[in-house]
C-alpha cells in the first residue's frame, strides 16, 4: 500500500470518527431533558444572595516576586503553601500573614505544590519533570535552604498537578504532560501504578490537574488538554472507570464535589461544568457570556463546604461566585476594589470553609473571609 493511499484511508478514518462524535454529542444533549438549575427553578429555589460585607478580603499575603502559581491549604486550617515562579515555596500562618518557611527550589519552574495531611511535609513539581518532598522539621543547610527529603523521579514531561492521598503522609498523586498520572509510595519514592500511557484509556494529551475524592479516596479524577476529565480507581490503574466529554477545550482544573458524587471542571473554553461520575452525565454548565464573545478561560476552580457555591478563577483577573444550583454568577471578586491585578492561576477553600485564598500572576495571594450573617456557606 503506498504513502497516498494510507493517507487518503487516515483522512476517511478520521472523517468518520468525527461523525460519530457528532452523533455521539447529540445524542447525550437529547438524553439531557433538564439540568440542575432547571430543575431548581422549578422547585421556586431561589439564588444565593451577597452583602457587601458577606465575603470581604480581610489579608493581602506579599512576600512572592514572581507569578503565584499554585497555593494549597493544611487540614487544620490556618497554613497555606504557595509556589511562585521566583522558585521559591512559601509557607504562611493565615491567621497573621507571617512566613513560617521560603524554601528555594532546586528547579525554579515550580507548577504545582501541596501539604501532606498532618501538615508535616509539602510537595511540589514542574518543568523539571520531578515532585521534590520537603520535610517542614528538618534542618536547613549552612545557607538556610531546607533540603529536598525525596524526589520522586519517573514522569517523561512536566509535574503539573500533585495531591497527597488523605490521612496518608506516605502516598500521593501526580498529574504530568507526559499524558499519565502516577501513584507514589513516598517512603521508598517508587512508582505504585500509573494511570494512562500504553492503556487506551488513559488522556491522548497533557494531564493538567487531579482531585482526590474526599469520600473514597481511592478514586481520583483527573482533566486533560484533550479536552475530557477521566475518573480512575486507584486498585485499578489499567483503565479509566469513566471518561467525561463536554468542553470544548483544555480542562485546567478539576476538583470532587463535597459529597464525593459529583465533580467540577474549568476549561479554556471559558466554562465550569459539573459531572455526575455515578451516571457519567454532566449536569450543569456555568457560563457567563460576555458582550464581546471572547470568553476568559478558567483556571482554577473549589467548592465551598456544602457545594452551595463554586469559586472560579479567569485569565482577566475575574473570580467568579456561582450558586451551583441555579447556574448564577452572584458575585465577582475581581469587581471589588482590593482585588488582584492578574490572572487569577489557583484558588482554594480552608478546611472548615470559613476563608478562600486566591493566588495570582500579580505576585500575591489574598484572603477573603466570609462575614456579615454568615460564617459558612
Amino acid at each position: 500500500m503506498s504513502v497516498a493511499e494510507l493517507k487518503e484511508r487516515h483522512m476517511a478514518a478520521t472523517e468518520t470518527v468525527n461523525v460519530l462524535r457528532d452523533k455521539l454529542k447529540q445524542k447525550r444533549l437529547l438524553l439531557l431533558d433538564t439540568d440542575v438549575a432547571g430543575y431548581a427553578r422549578s422547585q421556586g429555589k431561589t439564588p444565593v444572595t451577597f452583602g457587601p460585607t458577606d465575603l470581604v478580603c480581610c489579608r493581602t499575603l506579599q512576600g512572592h516576586t514572581g507569578k503565584v502559581y499554585s497555593l494549597d491549604w493544611t487540614p487544620e486550617r490556618n497554613r497555606i503553601v504557595s509556589a511562585s515562579q521566583d522558585g521559591r515555596l512559601i509557607v504562611w500562618n493565615a491567621l497573621t500573614s507571617q512566613k513560617t518557611h521560603a524554601i528555594k527550589l532546586p528547579c525554579a519552574w515550580v507548577m504545582t505544590c501541596a501539604f501532606s495531611p498532618s501538615g508535616q511535609s509539602v510537595a511540589c513539581g514542574g518543568l523539571d519533570s520531578v515532585c521534590s518532598i520537603f520535610n517542614l522539621n528538618s534542618q536547613t543547610d549552612r545557607d538556610g535552604n531546607l533540603p529536598v527529603t525525596r524526589m520522586l523521579s519517573g514522569h517523561k514531561g512536566y509535574v503539573s498537578s500533585c495531591q497527597y492521598v488523605p490521612d496518608e503522609d506516605s502516598h500521593l498523586v501526580t498529574s504530568s504532560g507526559d499524558q499519565t498520572c502516577v501513584l507514589w509510595d513516598i517512603t521508598t519514592g517508587l512508582r505504585t501504578s500509573v494511570f494512562g500511557g500504553e492503556f487506551q484509556s488513559g488522556h491522548t494529551a497533557d494531564v493538567l490537574s487531579i482531585s482526590i475524592n474526599g469520600s473514597n479516596s481511592r478514586m481520583f479524577v483527573s482533566g486533560s488538554c484533550d479536552s475530557t476529565a477521566r475518573l480512575w480507581d486507584m486498585r485499578v490503574a489499567s483503565r479509566a472507570v469513566r471518561t467525561f466529554h463536554g468542553h470544548e477545550g483544555d480542562v485546567n482544573s478539576v476538583k470532587f464535589f463535597p459529597d464525593g458524587n459529583r465533580f467540577g471542571t474549568g476549561s479554556a473554553d471559558g466554562t465550569c461544568r459539573l459531572f455526575d461520575i455515578r451516571t457519567g452525565h454532566q449536569l450543569q454548565v456555568y457560563y457567563q457570556p460576555h458582550g464581546d464573545n471572547d470568553v476568559p478561560p478558567v483556571i482554577s476552580i473549589a467548592f465551598s463546604i456544602s457545594g452551595r457555591l463554586l469559586f472560579a478563577g479567569y485569565t482577566n483577573g475575574d473570580c467568579y461566585v456561582w450558586d451551583t444550583l441555579l447556574a448564577k454568577m452572584v458575585l465577582n471578586l475581581g469587581s471589588l476594589h482590593n482585588s488582584h491585578d492578574a490572572r487569577i492561576s489557583c484558588l482554594g477553600l480552608s478546611a472548615d470553609g470559613s476563608a478562600l485564598c486566591t493566588g495570582s500572576w500579580d505576585t500575591n495571594l489574598k484572603i477573603w473571609a466570609f462575614g456579615g450573617h454568615r460564617r459558612v456557606i
